[in-house]
């Protein structure tokens, strides 16, 4: 009688089990993932849901607490401490000039059309000024006074016109904060940012005056990039309801401001926006796969850390990691 009983109690717990087994889709996808050949170059995926990790992997020996370069996907943080600088007064706003900060470094007969850029226009890309990424990055990086050398391209538009991608653009901003905050931008991304748990930036390359480089060389973990992310999702707050980022910055960055001649995407203040899986997600993208996706219409964000060393765009790298997003969302959806 008692071993019928125990096995009537096992049987009528195999259902339960296999729907256990069966419960988180988003799992059983990323465990797919490290057969795929399209996401060869993938180290590691993260995938919260309203603020709970509900999957994460390492592909070939990586894993997502691993520190990694996340190259331009920086430039949504350095955005976020400039909306943070605006909300303590610091800085007037996005109209605000530049000039008059960075007066310093202008070059000997400025162009008057540098009169004009805005803390915005650094923001959008679209200050005018020629590009430095790309070819023209290695210049950049290897002048003497990376401020000046940024401030002395030629225009290559009009400021407030077509987005012209650059680094140099964040970096100007990164020395922007520099000045007005009275310390480096590492350290008031550490003071602004310690309310985050779980965010940290490790190693962060300085030009030759010693200026946090604006937009790349920053390392961090997946994990840290997906508390960031997180932050956004939920408006600028913590999980605690400590608003670090100003909720109206959050709005402004996602804001369409342009878009991108080479992706059609759109872009605001730090972030390119774009339908993926039939909703719309907000994203910071860095060199070689370095991806933040935020849906808000999910509560899902996710982090895609890649090998920094190769391109993503040319190649379609970038294509298949927006559709390996697409099918998160879809293995995501309430049934």
């Amino acid at each position: 009688m008692i071993k019928r009983r125990a096995l009537l109690a096992i049987l009528s717990l195999l259902p339960v089990v296999a729907v256990a087994q069966q419960a988180n889709p988003v799992a059983t996808l990323l465990d797919a993932g490290s057969s795929r050949e399209d996401l060869r170059p993938l180290k590691a995926v993260i995938v919260a849901r309203d603020g709970e990790i509900i999957a994460e992997r390492g592909y070939r020996d990586h894993s997502p607490g691993e520190s990694v370069n996340i190259k331009s996907a920086s430039k949504s943080i350095v955005s976020a401490l400039v909306g943070i600088a605006i909300g303590k007064g610091l800085l007037e706003g996005p109209d605000q000039k530049i000039a008059p900060i960075l007066k310093a470094d202008l070059p000997d007969n400025a162009d008057p059309r540098l009169a004009q850029i805005t803390i915005g226009n650094l923001l959008s890309m679209q200050a005018g000024l020629g590009r430095l990424s790309g070819p023209d990055y290695g210049r950049f990086v290897s002048s003497r006074n990376w401020v000046r050398f940024a401030l002395s391209q030629p225009f290559a538009a009009e400021p407030g016109g077509q987005m012209l991608y650059s680094t140099a653009s964040t970096h100007l901003l990164s020395a922007i904060l520099t000045k007005v905050g009275g310390k480096s931008t590492l350290a008031l991304a550490r003071e602004w940012l310690a309310p985050v748990d779980g965010f940290r930036i490790g190693a962060w390359e300085r030009d030759p005056q010693g200026i946090y480089l604006g937009g790349n060389q920053m390392a961090m973990t997946a994990r840290s990039l997906l508390a960031f992310g997180e932050l956004y999702r939920n408006e600028g707050r913590t999980k605690d309801g400590t608003q670090v980022v100003p909720a109206d910055w959050v709005v402004q960055s996602w804001q369409r401001r342009t878009n991108s001649h080479f992706s059609g995407d759109d872009y605001g203040y730090g972030w390119f926006s774009r339908q993926i899986g039939g909703e719309q997600v907000h994203f910071g993208w860095g060199y070689g796969g370095q991806m933040l996706y935020i849906v808000p219409s999910l509560k899902l964000t996710v982090v895609m850390i890649s090998d920094e060393n190769g391109p993503s765009a040319r190649t379609g790298y970038r294509d298949a990691l927006h559709g390996f997003l697409s099918e998160i969302i879809a293995a995501s959806r309430p049934v």
